[in-house]
């Protein structure tokens, strides 16, 4: 494993397209509002393999925290997914984010506010985008939300990861409590942090 200059494990070396095809694991990118607690329940879900934080779907090269707190990058707070369709599919993937997280406020969730905490998927494929929309104009259509999906639905550029401290935030901060798990155990869900 190759090390960022950030301090972290470089996922996007571990987990290169070769590598991925090579193990049968394909990648996908959420944002969902602040990233740490989206890392922390996608890696709750079996057939994850691996989540890392990070930052995509901005103009700057590099970014790091405080340059896309600052509203100016561009750049959503995200989180590169690397899973296994053998036992998870893209589609229920895309359904754990739509429950996780209110697609419904345009640039925030719960407290946070801001471009960079906007709700997007980032696909990797045409499938994967065909999957994305589809689901999206279902949700609008199911009548389960009482505003329209304003979620993003583009195609994943590059992925800078976060710097090592926001990796496993919530592992290495047993008492954070996230706006996340919150809304979660109000529809009935313990993820046991």
């Amino acid at each position: 494993m190759g090390c960022s200059e950030k301090g972290g494990r470089n996922m996007s070396e571990e987990w290169s397209a070769e590598n991925l095809v090579n193990k049968g694991l394909e990648k996908a990118m959420f944002g969902a509002g602040c990233f740490w607690g989206v890392e922390a329940l996608f890696l709750k879900v079996p057939g994850v393999v691996d989540a890392a934080s990070g930052y995509s779907g901005g103009h700057t090269e590099n970014p790091n925290y405080e340059e896309v707190c600052t509203d100016k990058t561009g750049h959503a707070e995200v989180v590169e997914v690397v899973f296994n369709p053998g036992q998870i599919s893209y589609e229920d993937l895309v359904e754990f984010f739509w429950m996780i997280h209110d697609p419904t406020t345009l640039n925030r969730q719960g407290p946070d506010v801001g471009k960079q905490y906007r709700s997007a998927i980032f696909f990797y494929s045409k499938e994967q985008e065909e999957t994305a929309k589809e689901s999206k104009t279902m949700l609008d259509q199911s009548g389960r939300l009482t505003q329209p999906v304003v979620t993003e639905i583009t195609e994943a550029s590059k992925f800078w990861r976060a710097e090592k401290y926001h990796q496993r935030y919530v592992e290495k901060n047993p008492g954070y409590v996230c706006p996340l798990f919150k809304r979660l155990e109000l529809q009935g869900f313990n993820f046991n942090f």
